[in-house]
């Protein structure tokens, strides 16, 4: 899992039927201190993210099974909206 912010949405009118119903986002992932770090990706939206919230995204087979479609082409799922972060020593 990583923290991400949501940088926008992905319309698709035409793709893989296991992926219709879905809310795609594209995610930044976050370091740290909550700098933009690596490469943005679409990731499906479980949770009801908005532009610009800070995120949790799981990847892999856990991010099919987060979305309960474990067939589906799925790679990376948005399943929290973070409230705060602390770091030890903050």
């Amino acid at each position: 899992m990583f923290l991400a912010t949501v940088r926008g949405t992905v319309v698709s009118t035409s793709k893989d039927e296991r992926l219709v119903g879905f809310k795609l986002l594209l995610v930044q992932p976050l370091d740290v201190d909550g700098g933009p770090t690596g490469r943005p990706e679409i990731a499906v939206d479980t949770v009801g993210a908005g532009i610009g919230a800070t995120v949790i995204v799981t990847k892999g087979s856990s991010a099919r099974f987060a979305a309960s479609r474990k067939e589906s082409p799925i790679d990376s799922t948005v399943i929290g909206i973070v409230d705060s972060v602390e770091l030890a020593g903050d």
